[in-house]
């Protein structure tokens, strides 16, 4: 049973080493007296060294401060002994560009070798003859698999069909003729497929921003309200604009999107349409947080404090007996049901 299933181990890249002077991304192994052995992660783990020499630039007080046995890092390829199978690596001369480089490629090349591996798995295949079916060839043609991947989220067929291999077969006549067929069948086409759209497709950034706004004119409201109208209308049906009331004076405006720069400029024109349309009726509009992207986290604390102020609020308007009675300007705007004051 065991010599029957699939080899799953493979390297990223068609070339069996990398190249001098390549930023490659480690994993540290062990430490010896005279350096670091570490696995090259994008070269199925085969061995490498760091000298002590090459960890630092400058003098070495400890060595577990520079390199530590588990770490993945980036670092440069100094020598390698494709007859020997030895490669020399450096941790002081890779650079901060380097350093970007590489963690982008890696992180690209990680994503793309977990779905060829599942797809291996899960169909009982090589690994290794799926990427030289269709891994490579894609790095080749499109520069990285990642970007091939990318546009078989939306279009399969135009990536996959370039995949195609010649086969000599002898015709009626006797003569040998070349065929041309996919390299690619059905069924690794549609286990390709569905773990591509699983892991790849881009989900919706939530966007941002935190406002003041306050009116103290008579119908100040009705003012507001409107203000918030054209921040609305600022949105699109790519990036919808939303603005809530969290407790006086304080609102929060939010759009979805794809693209994280058109998603905080929708925001930031919708700021400017609530100020002007506020400022007409000698309102004011601060803003406390610029548009950004947040995450789950931020809107269930968000949803937390709003929850929390309508509790205190409700606590508030209860007490009849008080001296004293806090001057809002506006009261509480309903937004949702577009009721009026809530004195």
């Amino acid at each position: 049973m065991a010599a029957n299933s699939p080899n799953l181990e493979c390297r990223m890249y068609e070339a069996r080493y990398p190249e001098v002077d390549m930023a490659v991304m480690i994993q540290v192994k062990n430490i010896a007296d005279m350096g670091a052995y570490v696995s090259l992660l994008e070269y199925n783990n085969i061995e490498g060294m760091i000298l002590f020499s090459e960890l630092s630039r400058r003098r070495i007080r400890s060595v577990s401060s520079l390199i530590k046995v588990g770490r993945i890092e980036p670092v440069m390829v100094l020598r390698v002994d494709k007859d020997k199978g030895y490669i020399d690596l450096s941790k002081r001369r890779v650079s901060e560009e380097d350093i970007q480089a590489c963690e982008e490629r890696y992180n690209k090349s990680k994503l793309v070798h977990s779905i060829m591996r599942h797809v291996a798995e899960t169909l009982s295949i090589d690994l290794e003859e799926l990427y030289i079916n269709i891994g490579w060839p894609l790095y080749r043609r499109y520069g990285h698999a990642f970007e091939a991947f990318k546009i078989m989220v939306t279009d399969p067929d135009s990536v996959l069909s370039s995949l195609t291999r010649e086969v000599k077969e002898t015709g009626a006549d006797g003569q040998e003729i070349t065929k041309v067929e996919p390299v690619v069948s059905e069924e690794i086409k549609e286990a390709l497929i569905k773990n591509i759209r699983r892991r790849m497709t881009p989900q919706p950034l939530k966007i941002r921003a935190d406002i003041e706004m306050k009116c103290f004119q008579f119908d100040g409201v009705l003012h507001i309200k409107e203000a918030m109208r054209k921040a609305e209308a600022a949105g699109n049906k790519d990036c919808p604009v939303k603005i809530k009331l969290v407790a006086p004076p304080l609102y929060v405006l939010t759009t979805q999107t794809l693209d994280k720069e058109q998603g905080i400029s929708v925001l930031t024109q919708a700021i400017a349409d609530c100020t002007e349309a506020i400022e007409l009726h000698k309102g004011k509009l601060a803003v406390k947080e610029a548009p950004r992207a947040v995450s789950e986290r931020d809107d269930k604390l968000l949803a937390e404090h709003m929850a929390k102020l309508r509790i205190d609020n409700e606590e508030v308007s209860g007490d009849e007996d008080s001296e004293e009675e806090e001057d809002t300007g506006m009261g509480d705007v309903d937004v949702e049901s577009g009721a009026g004051i809530t004195e």
